[in-house]
């Protein structure tokens, strides 16, 4: 299977990992800014990584023990993406759905 084939072929496994391996990054993105910036900041970067990230925190906040300071919620939140993510390969794994490299590839 040549280079082009691989991702095409595959397309319904690569596109949800990508998108779920955007968002695990812009939650690291949005804490990591979140430790240098009010949360009401003008920084045009961090409202954005707010904006594409709320979605999420929410629920995440919501299951989350009020205990925990509404700053770490981004890194609960890359947490569970990251579950969401092997539970998402182990399922179509398991259904023989994920692209396999070749027995004699380098």
């Amino acid at each position: 299977m040549s280079g082009q084939d691989i991702w095409w072929s595959y397309w319904y496994f690569h596109l949800p990992n990508y998108v779920l391996s955007m968002l695990f990054y812009t939650m690291f993105g949005r804490f990591a800014l979140g430790m240098f910036l009010p949360p009401d900041s003008p920084n045009y970067i961090y409202r954005w990584f707010r904006r594409l990230t709320g979605w999420i925190i929410r629920p995440v906040a919501v299951i989350t023990p009020r205990a925990l300071h509404g700053h770490l919620l981004a890194p609960v939140a890359a947490f569970w993406i990251v579950v969401a993510r092997v539970a998402f390969f182990a399922v179509l794994h398991g259904a023989g759905l994920t692209p396999r490299v070749a027995a004699g590839a380098p």
